[in-house]
């Protein structure tokens, strides 16, 4: 029974792939020439372009910024939560302060005071 379960699941993959590599390509070869003067892609390369995006755009789900398990993500927001339920009042003041300076520095969480010299963008 596992082994049918491994064959369809390879199956379902291929088809997944091979689906979404014609896609591409037919949307490629519909815009890039007409728009761009661009040349046309063969299937192979559609795949090529897929596999290239994702190592560039999502680091293969294992980059830290951003890729990554959302359960991991979940874990992480809990202990934060947990840590921040437990901290005396105190310590939370601290934090906020430190991090309301350390964030104006770009313009995040900005105070007034550190306003005074801003100009708008024309």
């Amino acid at each position: 029974m596992k082994v049918y379960w491994f064959f369809k699941m390879i199956a379902l993959i291929a088809i997944v792939i091979l689906a979404l590599s014609t896609v591409v390509m037919l949307l490629w070869n519909w815009l890039v020439p007409s728009l761009f003067n661009g040349p046309s892609i063969s299937f192979g390369q559609s795949i090529g372009l897929i596999v290239l995006s994702k190592i560039l755009f999502s680091s293969l789900g294992q980059g830290r910024w951003g890729g990554g398990s959302i359960a991991r993500k979940r874990a992480w927001k809990r202990k934060f939560e947990e840590k921040w339920r437990n901290m005396p009042p105190e310590d939370r003041e601290k934090f906020k302060a430190s991090m309301k300076q350390h964030c104006s520095k770009w313009g995040w969480m900005a105070q007034p005071s550190t306003l005074k010299n801003h100009k708008e963008p024309v």
